[in-house]
Formats: structure tokens, sequence, C-alpha cells
């Protein structure tokens, strides 16, 4: 299984804890490449809700139905960048749009205070 930066996966992140996002749910893969090729054994993702906030600018990334093959309008969320084990990831469902990746990346460096 290829993992490519910026892709969104079918991944099983139970068991949650806390206010952590949990279920079986889209994340976006966000870890670079250069691990991706080695293969790294985890990937650092984001997870994706259907709960969608349209007051969140800076902590999501709106997608609408139908980007990278999601059913339904959905949120990045970008506060709950986590590392998984890639035996979680179970399914690839497409790629994030070149506009939505330098805005995730943007996100990603205002969260982080990155510059």
């Amino acid at each position: 299984m290829q993992i490519k930066q910026f892709e969104i996966w079918i991944a099983d992140l139970n068991p949650q804890i806390g206010t952590e996002p949990g279920k079986t749910r889209p994340v976006l893969t966000i870890q670079t490449d250069l691990l991706n090729k080695i293969p790294h054994p985890s990937t650092i993702v984001c997870p994706i809700t259907t709960n969608v906030k349209k007051d969140s600018e800076i902590l999501r990334v709106h997608l609408k139905k139908g980007t990278a093959n999601l059913h339904q309008a959905c949120d990045i969320m970008i506060d709950q960048i986590r590392a998984i084990d890639n035996k979680r990831l179970t399914k690839r469902l497409g790629v994030l749009p070149d506009e939505l990746i330098e805005l995730v990346k943007e996100n990603i460096q205002i969260v982080l205070d990155l510059e």
C-alpha cells in the first residue's frame, strides 16, 4: 500500500479517548512523501468530519460534497493532527485539489505557529 501526502483515506480511529475524533472516518494524510516512500510504519493525518462548522476557517478546511470522492460536505480538522499506524488506513478515496492543499498548509502553519 503506497500512501502519498494529501490523499484522503478511510481510517479506523478507534478507540477514541477524550476529545479525539473516533470511529471509522476519512482522514487527510499530511506526512511528507520522504517518509511515505521509506515506507514509514505510521502516517501523520488530519481527521475529517461531517460536522461542518462554517465559522472555523483556521481550525478547519471546508470540503464540498464530491471533493476527492467524499459523499457529503466535510471539514478537515486541522487542530486534530495525529500520527496513526498505517494498519488503521483501509481504503484510499482520492486526492485533495491543489487550491485546498495550499489552504491546509497555511492553516497548519498558523495552528502550529510555524513560519
